[in-house]
C-alpha cells in the first residue's frame, strides 16, 4: 500500500470507527454493538445496560482501541501534538485482568494477524507506546483514592467503566473532573440495582443510552451461533422456562416487562429482567410512574399528532427561589405537543413569563393556561388577569384540597383512591393517564429530564388512607434539580377547569 493510499485509509477509518473495526481490527459487531461504537465516536457520554453475555465488554474493548488509535494527532515532523490516554476501570482487579484486558489483547493480536501493525506493547494491564503520553491502561476503581485519576489530563481522554453499577458515585465524580477537551465516558453494566450513578445514567439527558437484551442477540434470533462468545438460543430458552411465568395476552403489563417469545407471553422474574432483558429490577411499589410507561408514551408520540378539536391546555411552572427554568407544557387531548423551557437565571421574571403565556394563548383558539399560584406563579397569574385573560388563565393551587366543584373528594380513575391535596391528585392523574391499562393513548415527546423526574417521584398512603406525594425537597435532593417539566405537565390535568372558567366569566362581568 502506498503512503498516499494509507493516509486515505486512515482518514476513512477516523471518520467511521465501525469501518476501522471491520477492516482494520477484523472484528464482527452486531447492529446494536455498531450503534454503541458510533455513539462513543460522536458523543461524550454513553451508557449501556446489558443482559448476560451480550457482548458489552467486547464492544467496550473495541471502542477503547478505536479511541486509542484514531484520536492522536501528529505534526508534519512526526511529533505527537494531540496525545491520547485511555483508562479501563472496574470494581475489582480481577475484572480488569481476567475480563477487560483479555478482550483488548484478542482484538490487538487479531489486528496484527490481519496485517495491521498497531503501535505499542501489550502487557497484562496496558498498551504502552514509545510515547509516555499515549497509552491505554487498566486498573481497579478505588473509591478512596481519587488522586489516581489526576494523571489523565490529555487532549483526548477516554474512561471505559465495566460493571459500572458496582462503582461508587464519589469515584464517578472524580472521573467527571477529567472530562475536558475531546473526552469520552463509556459505562457498561448489568442493571443489578436501580440506584447509583450507573442507574441514573440510563435516565439522564447527558448520556446517549442503550439497552442490550439477550432476546435480540443474533445467536438467539438465528437460533444458531453466528457470533462466537455471545449468548446462545438454548440458554435463553432455558431461562424463559426457569425464570418466567406464562401469561395470557390480556394479562400483559408494560411495567412488569412482560414479553412475547415464540408466540407465548411471559412475565419475567427479576433475575430474567436483569440477566436477559438488561432491565432494572421491578419498580419499587412506591414509585409513582414506571419508566416503561413513559417509553411507551414516547413511541406513541412519534407516530401520533394533536387533535385540533381538543382544548389546548398550557401548563405553566414558573421559575424562582433559585430555580433556573420556567417551563411551558402544551397539551391537546392525549397528545403533549411540546415542552418549552425558558432559562431565567434563578430569578422570577413575571412580566416575561406572562407575556410568553399570552402569546401562546393568542396563537391557539380554545386555549387555557393553568398556573400553580403557590409561590412565583401567583405574579404571572395576576399579570394575565390584568391583561384581560382572567377567563383563560386559571389558578391551580397545589396546596388546596383535592375536591370537585361540589365539594366532594376527587378520586382516581377507578374511584378507589382519595388524595391529601391537589398536588397529589394532579400527580396521580398523570399516572392514570400514562398507565397502559387505562388505554388513554397518552403521547409524550421524548424528554430525558421528564423521564428522570417522573420515575423518581414517590408516593404513599397517609394515616387517613389518602394518597400523598413525597415533599418536593426530597425529590430535588435525589435528582439535584427541580421537577419543573413534570409539574408543568401535571398542571394540565387541573380538574376544575370548566368550573373555574365559568366563575372567571362571572367575576369579569361584574368588574
Amino acid at each position: 500500500m502506498t503512503q498516499e493510499k494509507a493516509a486515505e485509509t486512515i482518514k476513512a477509518w477516523t471518520m467511521d470507527w465501525n469501518r476501522f473495526a471491520h477492516e482494520g481490527l477484523a472484528v464482527r459487531l452486531d447492529k446494536e454493538q455498531q450503534e454503541i461504537l458510533s455513539s462513543v465516536q460522536h458523543n461524550q457520554m454513553t451508557s449501556v445496560a446489558s443482559g448476560t453475555a451480550r457482548g458489552k465488554d467486547f464492544v467496550t474493548a473495541v471502542a477503547s482501541i478505536c479511541f486509542l488509535y484514531l484520536t492522536p494527532k501528529w505534526n508534519e515532523a512526526g511529533e505527537l501534538i494531540g496525545n491520547t490516554k485511555v483508562a479501563l476501570t472496574a470494581p475489582t482487579d480481577r475484572q480488569i485482568k481476567n475480563i477487560m484486558m483479555p478482550e483488548i489483547a484478542r482484538i490487538f493480536n487479531r489486528a496484527r494477524k490481519n496485517g495491521l501493525g498497531l503501535p505499542g506493547r501489550l502487557t497484562t494491564h496496558d498498551i504502552r507506546t514509545d510515547n509516555e503520553e499515549w497509552f491505554l491502561t487498566g486498573f481497579k476503581a478505588d473509591e478512596y483514592n481519587h488522586e489516581a485519576w489526576s494523571g489523565f489530563h490529555a487532549v483526548n481522554t477516554m474512561f471505559a467503566v465495566t460493571e459500572a453499577s458496582g462503582i461508587s458515585d464519589d469515584t464517578f465524580s472524580a472521573i467527571e473532573g477529567n472530562l475536558q477537551g475531546n473526552s469520552r465516558l463509556l459505562l457498561v453494566f448489568n442493571p443489578n440495582t436501580s440506584f447509583g450513578y450507573a442507574a441514573k445514567s440510563q435516565k439522564s439527558h447527558r448520556f446517549n443510552k442503550f439497552r442490550l437484551s439477550s432476546l435480540t442477540a443474533p445467536n438467539v434470533i438465528e437460533k444458531e451461533n453466528v457470533i462466537a462468545g455471545q449468548v446462545d438460543y438454548n440458554w435463553v430458552v432455558d431461562k424463559v422456562q426457569t425464570w418466567c411465568t406464562p401469561i395470557t395476552a390480556d394479562e400483559v403489563k408494560a411495567e412488569f416487562d412482560d414479553f412475547e417469545f415464540e408466540g407465548q407471553w411471559y412475565r419475567p422474574e427479576d433475575l430474567f429482567r436483569i440477566k436477559v432483558l438488561g432491565q432494572f429490577p421491578k419498580i419499587a411499589d412506591d414509585a409513582l410512574i414506571p419508566m416503561q410507561w413513559i417509553e411507551a408514551a414516547n413511541e406513541r408520540w412519534k407516530k401520533g399528532r394533536a387533535d385540533q378539536k381538543e382544548r389546548y391546555l398550557l401548563g405553566v411552572d414558573v421559575a424562582g427561589m433559585g430555580r433556573d427554568n420556567s417551563v411551558f407544557c402544551s397539551r391537546q387531548g392525549n397528545y403533549v405537543i411540546k415542552f418549552d423551557t425558558r432559562n431565567s437565571g434563578g430569578r422570577a421574571d413575571h412580566m416575561k413569563v406572562a407575556g410568553e403565556a399570552k402569546a401562546i394563548l393568542d396563537a391557539n383558539t380554545n386555549s387555557y393556561a393553568l398556573i400553580d399560584t403557590i409561590g412565583e406563579g401567583a405574579g404571572v397569574y395576576s399579570r394575565l388577569e390584568e391583561l384581560g385573560y382572567g377567563q383563560r388563565a386559571l389558578s391551580c393551587k397545589y396546596s388546596e384540597a383535592a375536591r370537585d366543584i361540589y365539594g366532594g373528594d376527587l378520586s382516581d380513575i377507578t374511584e378507589q383512591y382519595r388524595f391529601a391535596n391537589m398536588r397529589a391528585y394532579l400527580f396521580w392523574a398523570v399516572r392514570d393517564w400514562l398507565d397502559p391499562a387505562n388505554k388513554t393513548g397518552a403521547m409524550l415527546p421524548p424528554s430525558d429530564k421528564l423521564l428522570q423526574q417522573a420515575t423518581e417521584i414517590k408516593w404513599k398512603f397517609r394515616s387517613d388512607g389518602k394518597i400523598i406525594i413525597e415533599p418536593k425537597e426530597d425529590i430535588i435532593k435525589r435528582l439535584g434539580y427541580s421537577t419543573d417539566e413534570f409539574d408543568a405537565l401535571a398542571n394540565t390535568f387541573y380538574p376544575n377547569i370548566q368550573h373555574e372558567m365559568n366563575w372567571a366569566a362571572i367575576r369579569n362581568a361584574f368588574r
